[in-house]
Order: C-alpha cells, then structure tokens, then sequence
C-alpha cells in the first residue's frame, strides 16, 4: 500500500497536458456550464500544484472515479481572492461530489480555500479525506494538525491481485475499500 508519489502524478499531468485537444477543451467549456453533473471526488489543492493535480486527476480517473477541479471545470472561477461568488459556485459544487480528497503538498498548508472546503464537505457528508502526495510514496500517513482527524487515501491491490484500488485508512490496520466507503461503510480493523 502506497501514497501517490509526487514525480509519477506530475509525469501524468505533463503528459496529458500535452495530450490535450482542442475537441477536450471544448468538452471541459460544456461541462463548466452545468452544475448537475456529479462526481465521485472533489478534488481540494492548492492551485500553485496545477501540474501536480492534474495528474492526480488523471490517475484517479484511470481508477474509473470522476473527479472535480474547479480550474478545469470551472475555468471562470477566481481562487485568488475570497468572494462570496467564488464560494457559492464551489459550494454548488461540492454538493455535487460525493466526496473530497484534501491533497497534501508544501503548497497545501498557504491555501485559504482548502481547509473551507474539507470543513464543509466533512460537515455536509462526513466523506472528507486526506490524499498525501509524497515524494517517497510512504505507505503510512501522519496528519498535521487537524488534518489527522481525517481518514487517509492510499492505492494497493488486493489480496492475492495485481490491480491496485484505492483505500480509505483511519489508521495502517483500520481501512475499507474506497467503493464502499462512497457508500457508507467505515474502515475497519484488519
């Protein structure tokens, strides 16, 4: 079991960065004008960590989630300042995801939106978790502050496969299929 590993996700970014089409960008205009669209994960980031973010959206993607961003679902949006516009979108949003993954980086801890966001998902759903996004993929994560109330994602297989899933972990031995945690199931003791 691991956590996502910095260079793989920013290698995805690159690659699908320079994969886009113009066919994407028109398909990523449309999806900005809906808001009934709903997604698996809201991804919460520090935008300083576009690159980064938009490899792991692509590698959750290739775990068959849908995954938000607001830079590329809603590209109209200001992030750099604090309004009640920009926080009434994102609210819209969040409401439409079933869950949030808080994205840990150096850049993580200066967002003003991140903790917000991973307050008010939590408050509404109580599916807020933490997505660390280290440079060594250490399989054990050990929140800062507050965010050590909050389960922890990592990728493994399972038992006796080779396809990797993700995870939801309270603690190394108390975890659930990510799947079932969408649904309502806790982590439990392994």
């Amino acid at each position: 079991m691991a956590t996502f590993k910095i260079s793989e996700v920013r290698s995805l970014g690159c690659a699908s960065r320079m994969q886009k089409t113009a066919s994407m960008a028109l398909n990523e205009a449309v999806r900005a004008q809906t808001t009934a669209k709903t997604y698996d994960i809201f991804l919460s980031h520090a935008f300083t960590d576009a690159e980064l973010i938009l490899g792991v959206k692509v590698k959750l993607e290739q775990y068959g989630h849908s995954v938000y961003v607001d830079w590329i679902d809603d590209p109209q949006l200001d992030r750099s300042e604090v309004t009640a516009r920009t926080a009434s979108r994102l609210r819209e949003r969040m409401n439409c995801c079933r869950s949030l993954f808080y994205s840990t980086t150096e850049s993580s801890s200066k967002s003003k939106w991140m903790p917000w966001e991973c307050g008010y998902v939590d408050g509404k759903q109580g599916r807020s978790s933490i997505l660390p996004l280290t440079d060594t993929g250490v399989s054990i994560f050990k929140g800062q502050e507050y965010l050590g109330i909050y389960p922890y994602i990592t990728e493994a297989p399972i038992k006796g496969q080779t396809k990797k899933i993700l995870w939801v972990h309270e603690s190394s031995d108390v975890y659930c299929k990510f799947t079932e945690w969408l649904v309502g199931k806790r982590p439990y003791k392994h």
